[in-house]
């Protein structure tokens, strides 16, 4: 694996265990809003952040603006989330039903 790769990784593992983004609270954000977060952070490398502002999907606080390469490497560990989400809904959304069969009286 590339340096990259182990970067976003690396930082995948950060936003969960250092900022608390569980599978379960990225659960939440069932409206792209990852997506959208890694999009601003991508697109914000050309500087243009006032122009994007509109678009960054939580509170501006959040948003935090480092270097071009860190902020390419969080975008990817945003879309990592996002995709696994979308995982974890499909499968959600195939998995067999279980039917409760009825108690004799």
């Amino acid at each position: 694996m590339s340096k990259a790769l182990d970067d976003i990784a690396a930082e995948r593992v950060r936003q969960v265990s250092a900022e608390g983004w569980t599978p379960e609270h990225d659960d939440e954000h069932s409206d792209f809003q990852m997506a959208r977060a890694a999009g601003v952070y991508a697109l914000g490398v050309w500087h243009v952040h006032l122009a994007l502002a509109p678009f960054w999907p939580w509170e501006l606080r959040w948003w935090k603006v480092k270097s071009p390469r860190r902020d390419l490497i969080r975008a990817g560990a945003l879309i990592v989330a996002e995709i696994e989400r979308l995982d974890r809904q499909s499968q959600n959304e195939h998995a067999p039903k279980h039917v409760v069969d009825e108690v004799p009286e």
